[in-house]
């Protein structure tokens, strides 16, 4: 269990596997408020986030400060391109994280006025019973979760992208292989038992609710985003303050049928989603009595439609824009489209939203109301940032003496790589710190390229390695690391930009944005000034949100971003043209180790016909 501020106590997932399943499962249903009176009472708002290695919850307040949190470890499985979770050992860390956080913020039980959930957009598998299904190679039933960056599905998303459906173009033309058509697909192919069994297939935030109310209502966040759900189906039917639940007239039942999943249609599409919402409208009664009790709540508290973990956070700090920042001479809708959002984590998304339909080739979306309701939201990615760090740090050889010097210090890994970097530039008497890499060259795709080239088949590259195994070489590495990072994200800004949107002010949140160095590359890279949030914990933040429009606080979504997102320390670009001039010769040659990489492989390719 992890308590802010505190250190990790680790937790053995076997105890929590045989607490959990040894417990009678309840039948979900929906159930009548019992607790009347339970939202006069209320005061502060729950956000729940599930992560790829944790379960966390945070306390706000109606002004978005954060009063408390905790996480609590979640396990993982890994073996080659598939990932998984157990659903179980999920809701068992939330209850934990959940009932810490209340009592760390001193909040009892009727003070919480209502909860949202945000989690990855992993798949999970259930029967009719709501009782795991398993989706692994090993038939664990614990193992019913597909991890969002499990890439088992390469070639179904191939197959499916083949087809050129019309629902394609909402998706940047192509599905990847950590949506869920491609798992699902491959699911059928290769589980049959499994695919006999499920009864409903779900996105892990929509499972939480549903864990929690018994509601099956899905958040048009995540089935529009990675279900290929058209959301604009609903537009000039439904606006989010009408908050209620839709039938979902969304469902391309063709798609679906030319692709081999025409099963899922049937029976009014049951196993995939009957009926859709808002995000932060709120689902049946609230927490039914066995979850309230589980999560040490009040039976009927409100309950907000999910959304995945990136869209949180764009929630959480999308409207977290100083004074001085502010474009007077823009009304609020015109100046919420130019902003991006970094989500920097294991992975870094990277959310716009607009007005009008953007088709961004490479890109996902446009994605109507999966966001901010009635924007369209364009949706860039990276499927390894915060990870490709940790690789790159943990599989050198000077790893094991830089973790014992930290450790020495009482700082992290990072912030010594960080400390010696600047050690390096006095050393050396360069101009600038970003010169230390100036013979290294990172192409960041060591999982993929998300955006905007959209080619899972892409390769990392590390131009400029010597023998060298010192600290010190690790620090450089680092560095042109975060660099490619940053220079992949400068991509992805110019392509959107290209192609209709007028970014020129970036917002990040997330694990990565702590690190001030991964935060001043970036704006020196992309030329933008950075906005951090006063609260670190904007994911957390943003389904907190969620329970606040549940519970009728705020009309809405947006007009709830509008008092609890708030500013922290803005970080401008380098004024110093010789930053500028040496960084625009860096992307040059990043952008030219994907074209060397891409001829490389066709030279490959005709060698082996």
């Amino acid at each position: 269990l992890v308590i802010r501020p505190g250190r990790p106590r680790p937790r053995d997932p076997r105890e929590a596997h045989e607490e959990v399943i040894a417990a009678p499962r309840p039948r979900l249903r929906l159930l009548p408020i019992a607790a009347a009176g339970v939202m006069s009472r209320g005061g502060v708002f729950l956000g729940v986030d599930v992560g790829t290695g944790s379960a966390r919850a945070g306390i706000f307040d109606e002004k978005g400060k954060l009063l408390g949190s905790a996480s609590s470890p979640i396990q993982i499985w890994k073996e080659k391109d598939c990932i998984e979770q157990s659903s179980t050992d999920i809701w068992l860390a939330v209850c934990t994280a959940v009932k810490s956080a209340c009592s760390l913020a001193n909040v009892a039980a009727e003070d919480v006025a209502g909860l949202g959930f945000a989690a990855t957009c992993s798949l999970v598998a259930v029967d009719a019973d709501g009782s795991p299904v398993s989706v692994s190679w090993s038939a664990d039933a614990r193992r019913n979760i597909i991890v969002w960056m499990d890439h088992r599905a390469v070639d179904q998303a191939d197959r499916i992208n083949a087809r050129n459906s019309p629902v394609l173009q909402y998706c940047g033309g192509g599905v990847s292989p950590e949506m869920q058509a491609p798992k699902l697909l491959w699911v059928k192919e290769n589980l049959q038992e499994s695919w006999s069994m499920a009864c409903r297939w779900m996105d892990l935030s929509d499972w939480l609710a549903y864990r929690a109310t018994g509601d099956d209502t899905r958040s048009l966040c995540t089935t529009v985003c990675k279900w290929t759900y058209l959301g604009h189906a609903h537009m000039g039917q439904w606006r989010e303050l009408d908050s209620r639940d839709m039938e979902a007239c969304g469902w391309d039942e063709v798609f679906w049928e030319e692709i081999g999943l025409g099963d899922l249609v049937e029976g009014n599409r049951a196993k995939i989603g009957r009926s859709v919402a808002f995000p932060g409208h709120a689902l049946g009664s609230g927490l039914t009595p066995t979850s309230a009790k589980e999560l040490g709540l009040l039976p009927g508290t409100p309950v907000g439609t999910s959304l995945i973990d990136a869209h949180a956070g764009g929630v959480g700090v999308m409207e977290s824009v100083p004074e001085a920042e502010s474009k007077a001479d823009l009304s609020d809708e015109e100046a919420i489209c130019r902003r991006m959002v970094l989500v920097c984590g294991t992975s870094t998304c990277h959310m716009a939203v607009s007005k009008n339909k953007l088709f961004i080739p490479g890109v996902w979306g446009p994605f109507w109301s999966a966001m901010i309701p009635e924007y369209w939201l364009t949706e860039g990615g990276q499927s390894a940032t915060g990870a490709l760090l940790d690789y790159i740090v943990e599989n050198h050889a000077a790893a094991p003496l830089l973790a014992n010097h930290a450790a020495s210090q009482s700082v992290s890994i990072f912030e010594l790589l960080n400390k010696i970097l600047l050690s390096m530039a006095h050393e050396q008497n360069i101009p600038f710190l970003s010169a230390l890499s100036q013979d290294t060259h990172v192409l960041p795709d060591f999982h993929g390229n998300r955006s905007p080239v959209a080619d899972p088949k892409s390769k990392g590259v590390i131009c400029g390695l010597t023998l060298d195994t010192s600290e010190k070489y690790l620090a450089l590495l680092y560095l042109a690391t975060i660099q490619g990072i940053a220079y992949g994200t400068r991509h992805i800004v110019e392509h959107c930009n290209a192609h209709g949107h007028k970014i020129d002010t970036l917002l990040a949140c997330g694990g990565l944005a702590k690190n001030s160095l991964y935060i001043q590359e970036h704006a020196d890279i992309i030329g933008c000034p950075i906005i951090l949030p006063r609260e670190n914990e904007s994911v957390l933040l943003g389904a907190s949100v969620l329970g606040a429009v549940a519970a009728k606080k705020f009309s809405g979504i947006h007009d709830a971003m509008k008092s609890m997102n708030a500013a922290g320390k803005v970080v401008h670009p380098s004024s110093d043209p010789r930053v500028k001039k040496y960084h625009d010769a860096k992307y040059k040659i990043f952008r030219s180790l994907y074209e060397q990489q891409l001829s490389h492989r066709s030279t490959m390719a005709q060698a082996l016909q």
